[in-house]
């Protein structure tokens, strides 16, 4: 890293300029008579004034004036590009989004982090100045920040800056905003009945028998893993369940959703937890580059992942008329593909997603900054990837369930838009890895069949909450499977939640998934009354609340385009 001004390190410096915006995907704003003219950074006992107007000629046309020479070489076209990107919100709703935003946990610490950057502050002026912002031009922006804080001159400690720059995501915070506006907007029951004497959460009446196959794909040169979970008894009824296959996420493994397996099985479901040779722990462990993202995953992956399955399913199918303990449990015909982080885009694409390589080649070349989640920066491993159309559809696949999906741009605006099967997805609002609003909120709205489609909030779910309870905590946690910086500043700011305070998660993840999967067979009628915002209620608690909706309101649906439009 370059050695900077005072022994400061310029690369930083990348970072500073977001932290004293806080959210680099806000836009410009106009100046106005009392607004701050100038930047006095404080590193230390290194103190640099910045014209604002210099900065906004620079973002304007990318010319360097001369007062920001000494800044060329970390006033970057990428960082350019971050001060040029806009987050609209309707000016309607714009106190209240900040009035939601200071309700959250990452609110509170942002707006207590903002004190100590800008010496004098309260909570108070820097809500207000959020507020004034939004109000001038219909968006928020670092430069906009600056502008409208009061006083011609604004000090900031670059330091702390550049620690927030770190620490603090903005599409993470813009799903937890719109996770409460969620929270209270759907917060009323539906007039379903529940039935009295069934509840999917529960185990069913039927052992549950365990076998572990090692397959061979000499084509493609994988060796691939599966944990099969089957019902020892063999009954007409049960040969007349569909087939359930499980993908773990980045760096995980197959045991990673173990318990949601061992409770299909005990109802006769039987289950096949595959494991990604190419995207596992061990594979991920033995990347040669493990301090970007992008380079953590081959390219391949995003094709090989979908592969593997229908690879699966055509040795399933072999296996299911073969003589064995297994004969006639296996109705690769018939399949439901759930799928976590990684393996929820996987389970996505089989169902019809179409996977847009230009759309990530896009983001990744003119949009991916340094505050981006790490979600954002893993899907541009997908750049390496050549043009053409991916058609990864496995038509044996009826429907999917994807949990905390990695979406992103990785199928552009309308790739959602071709799916014609049944879909449910789960969002947390505090996940900083896959942050809700952009991979999972927006993405919902491309779904067509309104009809079929759930989404299910945790509002307060993060990205490991449904996690295996026994899943080892080394092997879970983000650090682990991410291994950056960034990603270890991401996880003190937003705390796993795992294991007793996730509870009620776990618990409707088991029913509602029954529920879905038995939509597939004659007992659908049976637990379609699970697929309803009643029994989401039922389990929802004053520490995670839970919220599910086959449609979002109009307002909330609103602004979820504007961001689609932004892709």
């Amino acid at each position: 890293m370059m050695a900077g001004f005072m022994g400061f390190p310029i690369g930083r410096f990348k970072g500073l300029l977001c932290g004293l915006g806080v959210i680099c995907s806000w836009t410009m704003a106009t100046p106005a008579s009392l607004a701050a003219e100038k930047i006095t950074i404080q590193l230390g006992p290194f103190q640099q004034i910045i014209e604002i107007s210099d900065l906004e000629d620079f973002a304007k046309n990318g010319k360097l004036p001369q007062d920001l020479q000494a800044f060329s070489s970390f006033l970057t076209p990428q960082v350019r590009g971050l001060l040029n990107q806009k987050f609209q919100i309707n000016p309607d709703g714009g106190d209240k989004f900040i009035d939601e935003l200071v309700k959250t946990p990452q609110g509170k610490q942002l707006i207590s982090s903002l004190g100590g950057i800008i010496p004098g502050s309260t909570s108070q002026s820097l809500k207000d100045t959020l507020s004034l912002t939004l109000r001038r031009v219909n968006g928020l922006s670092v430069l906009g920040f600056l502008r409208s804080y009061p006083g011609e001159n604004i000090t900031v400690d670059g330091t702390k800056a550049v620690s927030l720059s770190l620490d603090f995501n903005p599409t993470n915070l813009q799903s937890q905003v719109f996770g409460a506006l969620l929270e209270r907007e759907l917060g009323t029951t539906s007039d379903v009945v529940l039935p009295k004497n069934i509840n999917p959460a529960l185990a069913g009446n039927q052992a549950v028998q365990f076998v572990t196959l090692t397959l061979r794909d000499s084509r493609r040169n994988r060796t691939i893993p599966v944990d099969i979970y089957a019902s020892r008894a063999q009954t007409q009824q049960q040969l007349k369940q569909p087939l359930v296959v499980i993908s773990h996420g980045f760096g995980a493994n197959r045991q990673f959703l173990r318990y949601l397996a061992l409770h299909l099985a005990s109802h006769g479901v039987t289950v096949a937890a595959i494991e990604h040779p190419g995207s596992n722990a061990i594979a991920v462990n033995r990347a040669a580059n493990n301090s970007e993202l992008a380079k953590l995953l081959p390219a391949n992956e995003f094709i090989d992942r979908p592969q593997d399955v229908s690879f699966l399913l055509d040795e399933l199918t072999k296996l299911n008329s073969q003589p064995g303990q297994l004969q006639g449990k296996l109705n690769s015909q018939n399949v439901t593909i759930i799928g976590h982080s990684l393996g929820g885009y996987t389970a996505l694409a089989l169902v019809g997603g179409k996977l847009d390589v230009g759309a990530v080649r896009k983001f990744c070349h003119n949009s991916l900054g340094i505050g981006e989640a790490p979600g954002d920066w893993l899907q541009c491993a997908a750049t390496g990837l050549k043009d053409g159309n991916f058609d990864l559809r496995d038509q044996r696949i009826k429907n999917a369930i994807a949990l905390n999906p990695l979406i992103g741009n990785l199928f552009g605006k309308n790739g959602l838009s071709q799916i014609n099967t049944p879909v449910m997805m789960l969002a947390g609002t505090e996940d900083a890895l896959t942050p809700a609003l952009k991979h999972q909120f927006t993405p919902f709205t491309q779904l067509q069949r309104s009809n079929s489609k759930f989404l299910l909030t945790a509002i307060g779910g993060t990205h490991l909450s449904i996690s295996e309870p026994m899943y080892p905590a080394r092997e879970a946690t983000a650090t682990s499977t991410l291994g950056t910086a960034r990603v270890e500043s991401l996880t003190k700011i937003a705390r796993e939640k795992r294991g007793a305070e996730t509870k009620n998660l776990r618990e409707i993840l088991l029913g509602l998934s029954l529920a879905f999967v038995k939509q597939q067979t004659t007992e659908a009628k049976i637990y379609q009354p699970f697929l309803s915002s009643t029994y989401a209620q039922s389990l929802s608690t004053n520490q995670l609340p839970l919220r599910l909706v086959s449609d979002l309101p109009s307002n909330l649906k609103n602004g979820l385009n504007m961001q689609l439009g932004r892709m």
